[in-house]
This record gives structure tokens, C-alpha cells and sequence, in this order.
């Protein structure tokens, strides 16, 4: 995913002047950064963890 660029709509939209990611994008990047990114599509799996 590096060096691509974003596209917005696709890997992000606006909130309130925040950048939030899809999880299209999250699904690109392959990985949890452990952030607690709402639309990350491993949330559930990293519940459990711990």
C-alpha cells in the first residue's frame, strides 16, 4: 500500500474535519494497527485478545 495514493470515498471520508478510514482501505493495508479504527475489519478478532 505504500507510496499509493489515497482516494477519498473509496479510502477515507471527512467526519467533522477528521480523516476516517474505510474499511476497503484497512482491507488493503492487511493489518490491525490496534488503534481502534472504526470501520476496521479485525475489531471483533482483537476483542478476544488479551
Amino acid at each position: 500500500m505504500q507510496g499509493e495514493e489515497l482516494k477519498e470515498g473509496e479510502d477515507f471520508y471527512w467526519e467533522e474535519g477528521r480523516m476516517v478510514f474505510t474499511e476497503a482501505y484497512h482491507r488493503k493495508r492487511g493489518y490491525c494497527c490496534g488503534s481502534g479504527c472504526r470501520h476496521c475489519p479485525w475489531r471483533e478478532e482483537r476483542k478476544g485478545e488479551g
